[in-house]
């Protein structure tokens, strides 16, 4: 209870001037605190109903923070009605909606001595300037139950984050790399003349990666051995779906399981999930947006 609350809950009973001595109160402080009332009780209700939307929003991906909720909440709203980022904040606290923050590391990058080795093309430099000229991949391991594992292989746009291919498997093959690098290529149209940054995984080093690179037209970049900042995109990437998807879980139920929620989490990435990079935008709307806004040729 507020000091000036209990000079209200009190002032009948004694005399104000002597209740705001005693808890150490100006008069004047008192009686605008009184005056502003109104305000408070209309403040507390657009707060409730606020309360309420925001619920609504976590309630369909509890992984979401203040700002993806905000950004929820005003999309396609008229601007005198879109709500305050600080605000969603101040309310989730105080109803005790958060999003997700994360609480068995498999090693996945196994280098090849005798392996084919690339130079760094990006230099931590995980920007493009159009779609389809930079890509990451990599690979993380998705854990189950019985103490197996399934292992996704990604390949992400540099330019919008945008996933644009993937394969998931029970092996660390190099099928699994060339199945993800040919998805990104039939969603693409083509990948001629793009750079596909990698670590030094020995899948990735292999004659048979190269092989089909060189087929798509695709030129590989590495970082430098044992460092995972020359890859932070791809592995930003992975951290962020286990942690959205298993949250405070160890691991999958089983096989099928993890395969449907995970195919499930990579499309709502793709198609729904709001992103910081695109200005809170999902990768795909990003991309299209931006398309919409580029000048004709004439």
């Amino acid at each position: 209870m507020s000091r000036f609350q209990f000079v209200a809950d009190n002032s009948a009973t004694f005399e104000v001037k002597r209740l705001c001595e005693l808890v150490e109160i100006e008069r004047s402080s008192f009686y605008a605190w009184l005056k502003a009332a109104p305000a408070r009780e209309e403040r507390a209700r657009a707060d409730a109903e606020l309360a309420t939307r925001i619920r609504a929003v976590h309630g369909q991906d509890s992984t979401q923070g203040a700002p993806r909720i905000t950004a929820e909440l005003n999309d396609g709203a008229p601007v005198g009605d879109c709500v305050n980022h600080k605000r969603v904040a101040r309310v989730m606290r105080a109803e005790g909606i958060r999003g997700y923050v994360k609480k068995r590391r498999v090693r996945t990058t196994i280098p090849e001595p005798s392996g084919q080795k690339y130079p760094d093309l990006l230099k931590r430099d995980f920007t493009a300037e159009a779609p389809n000229r930079r890509y990451v991949g990599d690979i993380t391991y998705l854990p189950l139950a019985d103490g197996t594992n399934l292992y996704l292989a990604t390949v992400i746009d540099c330019y919008s984050r945008r996933l644009a291919g993937w394969a998931v498997a029970d092996h660390m093959r190099t099928e699994l790399v060339e199945d993800a690098l040919k998805a990104a290529a039939a969603a693409r149209g083509s990948l001629k003349g793009a750079i596909f940054h990698s670590d030094h995984g020995s899948v990735y080093c292999s004659k048979d990666y190269a092989k089909l690179c060189k087929r798509l037209g695709v030129t590989q970049s590495m970082g430098a051995v044992g460092s995972s900042a020359d890859n932070a995109l791809a592995e930003s990437f992975n951290a962020t779906m286990k942690r959205e998807v298993l949250q405070d879980t160890a691991c999958w139920s089983d096989e099928p399981t993890c395969r449907r929620q995970v195919f499930r989490w990579l499309v709502r990435y793709n198609t729904r999930r709001r992103h910081t990079w695109c200005g809170y935008l999902s990768p795909s709307t990003y991309e299209a947006r931006r398309a919409a806004t580029l000048p004709t040729a004439a």
